[in-house]
């Protein structure tokens, strides 16, 4: 799947929102991908997770784990089309953890899933509660890199498309400046 389908199908589920947003890593930006109205369809989440998993085909991927809240619904569709388990970590006081009796297997091939990366921190959180476990990640894929590959997880990652939007600390965040309204539609509280 090219980057271009990628944004038309964002688009069209009215996901690529624009105005001044804080994004779930405390940074600033005039856009916002709301991955869950385009995951809302079942379709499209097929669509998407088959095109992520295309990537790691050759990899013999094990296991399939993505970050909550927004990871979970491609995850589970990457997982599915490698033929995969599929598992999610959660925060709880503050600190990323496998729950719900979630385990891994010692050396696992582990592939970790995000719908958005930007500054990479949830899914680096991720990796390292995986690691920790015993898991083998071995890369870390997106839906959309808002980084411009410049986030660092530890791992290799790829992405389906990559969006040159700038997400600013809020000093220096010029529609702060403007006194244009701040909205919050992120899953992180």
């Amino acid at each position: 799947m090219q980057a271009a389908e990628v944004f038309d199908r964002f688009r069209k589920a009215g996901a690529l929102l624009e105005g001044h947003f804080i994004l779930s890593s405390g940074l600033h930006s005039s856009s916002y991908l709301q991955s869950a109205l385009v995951l809302q369809y079942p379709k499209e989440a097929e669509l998407l997770g088959k095109a992520l998993a295309a990537e790691f085909v050759d990899q013999k991927i094990e296991l399939v784990a993505a970050p909550a809240l927004g990871g979970i619904i491609i995850g589970h569709e990457v997982a599915r089309a490698l033929g995969a388990r599929f598992v999610w970590t959660e925060r709880q006081q503050g600190r990323m953890m496998l729950r719900r009796g979630f385990q891994v297997a010692v050396d696992e091939l582990t592939l970790v899933v995000e719908d958005v990366i930007t500054t990479g921190g949830s899914t680096r959180e991720t990796i390292e509660t995986l690691q920790a476990a015993g898991a083998q990640v071995l890369a870390a894929a997106s839906i959309i890199d808002r980084s411009m590959g410049r986030a660092d997880v530890g791992v290799p990652r790829k992405a389906l498309a990559t969006l040159d939007v700038p997400a600013l600390e809020p000093a220096v965040c010029d529609l702060c400046r403007q006194g244009v309204p701040l909205v919050k539609p992120g899953s992180r509280v």
